[in-house]
């Protein structure tokens, strides 16, 4: 059996997205049917749009989502019919050196569905980050499916299913912010502000958010950052410094991800601190530093790839921060659209006017 349901298709290099009627098939062997009810539009869809992922067009946009499972192939049992579940990118195989190890977030052998949904003609379509939830119904790999409470809206769960998640874990699993720490955070968008918040609930005491745009600065306090510097204004690293007693942060995140960004952030940490890069480059980008200086300052520079999470753990236990009132999710809703606003969407977050626009179904 297959399904006949609307969805947000990129058929071209930097092209308007199109609504259109897509074909999804039922679960095979671990995989699940998933009826989507909310999807944030993240920054990432936006270069699958325009090229900057590859050129594996049409591709089916869409990834930061919640929603109901709706069926299940043979050998699931993670999750069952009517669960309501976030979609997660790395589904943890479980089996890799990584799992092995004992470290299942850096899982180097992830996995998605392996049928394809369609368009009306045949031509297969390419999943954004192996989801493809800018649809009415998609199908998963089970391991893509974490279960959380149902209380909790779609809207606002749906997107720890990326940039949320992203720099909340950049800044608590991968900066490991603790108690009385000093946090600076480069780059105030969707992500950005997750690792402000997320430092905050983590007991760092000084957090300080860079951005050249004001109206993102005055978010940023409102998420719990205790200082802001317009880098448009201020020598970002002389200012993190003043904040911090002339020191430098403890952490800083650079969610960015730029060479002027990250050479900001490796001078504005204190000795023996941690840069955390959560932003994504461009391949074309590179960076150059003194090599003295790498060796001199000592600490840490480190990625964090999807805030180095493990869906099973964090979902749940941030979904659970979320209800209790600790952790505004709702706060990074900026507007609620349908399937089709998403290009005017990107045209929002591409100016700066929104944290998230999400796809209400």
């Amino acid at each position: 059996m297959t399904h006949q349901v609307r969805a947000v298709v990129a058929r071209g290099k930097s092209a308007p997205v199109s609504l259109e009627t897509i074909v999804v098939p039922d679960p095979g062997p671990g995989e699940v049917l998933v009826k989507v009810e909310a999807c944030g539009v993240c920054h990432t869809d936006l270069h699958y749009r325009e090229g900057g992922i590859n050129d594996d067009f049409p591709f089916l946009l869409g990834h930061e989502a919640a929603g109901r499972v709706e069926a299940v192939g043979a050998g699931v049992t993670e999750v069952a019919p009517d669960d309501f579940v976030i979609l997660n990118w790395r589904a943890v195989c479980g089996q890799c050196r990584a799992c092995r190890k004992g470290k299942p977030w850096y899982c180097f052998s992830t996995h998605n569905a392996t049928q394809p949904m369609t368009l009306l003609d045949g031509t297969a379509l390419a999943p954004a980050l192996g989801i493809g939830a800018f649809a009415e119904k998609t199908l998963v790999a089970a391991g893509q499916c974490t279960k959380v409470d149902p209380a909790a809206p779609a809207a606002a769960a749906g997107l720890l299913g990326c940039g949320v998640m992203a720099g909340f874990g950049a800044a608590v699993n991968t900066g490991a912010v603790g108690r009385g720490d000093s946090v600076a955070v480069i780059g105030c968008g969707g992500v950005g502000m997750a690792a402000v918040a997320g430092a905050r609930l983590a007991g760092a005491t000084t957090v300080v958010a860079v951005d050249v745009d004001e109206r993102k600065l005055e978010r940023a306090r409102g998420m719990g950052a205790t200082h802001t510097v317009d880098g448009t204004k201020a020598d970002v690293v002389d200012a993190v410094r003043e904040l911090t007693g002339g020191f430098g942060a403890d952490v800083v995140v650079d969610a960015v991800g730029r060479p002027e960004t990250y050479r900001q952030a490796f001078y504005a940490r204190d000795l023996a601190g941690t840069v955390v890069l959560v932003g994504v480059p461009t391949p074309e980008m590179s960076l150059e530093l003194p090599l003295l200086d790498v060796f001199g300052r000592g600490g840490s520079l480190k990625s964090s790839w999807y805030g180095d999470c493990l869906p099973s753990r964090d979902f749940p236990a941030l979904v659970d921060l979320y209800l209790q009132g600790r952790f505004d999710l709702d706060a990074f809703v900026s507007e609620t659209i349908g399937l089709g606003d998403v290009e005017k969407a990107f045209e929002k977050m591409h100016r700066g006017d929104v944290l998230r626009s999400v796809v209400v179904l």
